[in-house]
């Protein structure tokens, strides 16, 4: 059952995704060859609880940790270690956080340094596919249209887009219906109407689209050991459209990029 916010709670969503923006923003800063996923795991622990929140992966279906970190072939689920990262390393790091009853889920694929301009190429079309999909996430159009243009997006430039894991609903609980293909056909499944909220999330691969599991029961890689690249926001529909609700400029505004691309989903200027 799809569960539709009012105005209100989804300001208090927008806070929630807000303090995981500002996590990964945080993060941006400290994403360096040398640096280990667990030390990165403490810091977003510790500003998460700083901000009157609560880690929203931490315990959740018993993962042991505030932050998903899969570097390279991993796709998603990386569980933190003492392992340091190295330069030409790629890191998506997936943060939630659980405050006033909602739940913010978001997340961003690093560049360790300098990496090679085909592994750039992935991330960036992986990026782009996020806001094709989200152009789509609007009344009246329905699941199968957000998957549909992420994957032909990727897929034309010669990517494998992964079919087992998946976007979701988003509210007072961390997955809720309705499940967000990267995948699908234009005119099917769940039609979307004002006051939704998802998690919009391609997991895009260098290569095949297939995956394989660890025997961790967490990590998941790409089958022929290629690269994998996720981006993730919270999206919700006010007035028909797409409006989000976390945002990568606490990122960009660590790592010294300047962006509009945000701009057309968003009603109100971000005040940083």
């Amino acid at each position: 059952m799809i569960i539709i916010k009012t105005r209100e709670e989804i300001e208090l969503m927008r806070e929630s995704a807000l303090i995981v923006s500002k996590t990964l923003g945080l993060l941006a800063k400290e994403i360096k060859p040398g640096i280990t996923t667990l030390q990165l795991d403490k810091m977003a622990e510790e500003f998460i609880r700083d901000q009157g929140a609560i880690p929203g992966f931490l315990g959740l279906y018993d993962f042991p940790n505030t932050l998903c970190m899969s570097p390279n072939t991993q796709v998603v689920h990386g569980i933190p270690n003492e392992k340091p990262l190295v330069e030409g390393d790629i890191i998506s790091i997936d943060c939630g956080a659980l405050k006033n009853g909602f739940y913010g889920d978001h997340a961003y694929t690093f560049a360790v340094g300098k990496i090679n301009p085909e592994t750039e190429k992935l991330l960036q079309v992986t990026k782009e596919s996020l806001y094709v999909g989200i152009r789509e996430f609007k009344v009246n159009n329905r699941v199968g249209d957000v998957g549909y243009a992420i994957q032909k997006y990727c897929e034309d430039h010669g990517y494998g887009v992964v079919r087992e894991l998946v976007g979701h609903g988003l509210g007072r609980k961390m997955h809720e219906d309705p499940e967000m293909p990267n995948y699908g056909k234009r005119g099917r499944g769940k039609k979307f109407v004002e006051g939704m909220v998802v998690a919009i999330e391609p997991m895009i691969n260098m290569g095949t689209h297939r995956i394989k599991q660890h025997k961790d029961g967490w990590t998941i890689t790409t089958l022929d050991d290629k690269p994998s690249a996720h981006f993730e926001h919270d999206v919700a529909i006010i007035d028909g459209k797409p409006e989000l609700l976390s945002t990568f400029a606490y990122i960009y505004e660590a790592l010294g990029i300047v962006s509009n691309e945000e701009d057309e989903f968003r009603q109100n200027v971000l005040k940083l």
